[in-house]
């Protein structure tokens, strides 16, 4: 009998999702789904900006093609981030960067 692994990481609590929220409502669209769909630059792409700023916004073109929803979750888990909210065609991404300067991380509420 093979043995599952549990690797997800623990989901982000409503407060800390809110947080994340407000972080975001006004940072720009960095990543942008095109008619290519979810190829592999844009995730090299998302994963760049992740690693950057931790907190993204992508938005999901007219003629992409993609489901926002399962777009959504393809894409946070191929960046290995958290998919915090979706509103209308534009995702909200986050991941921690333990390597970023202390001062400049994102400091998550307690759960």
């Amino acid at each position: 009998m093979t043995e599952i692994k549990n690797d997800e990481k623990p989901a982000l609590t409503s407060r800390q999702k809110k947080y994340l929220k407000g972080l975001a409502h006004d940072l720009p669209a960095l990543v942008q789904v095109g008619k290519e769909g979810l190829s592999e630059s844009l995730i090299e792409a998302a994963d760049v900006e992740l690693e950057r700023r931790e907190l993204i916004k992508v938005k999901l073109g007219k003629n992409s093609g993609v489901e926002k929803d399962l777009g959504g979750e393809q894409l946070a888990k191929a960046t290995d981030s958290y998919l915090v909210q979706i509103i209308g065609k534009t995702l909200i991404l986050y991941r921690a960067n333990p390597k970023r300067k202390k001062d400049e991380r994102i400091k998550l509420p307690k759960a």
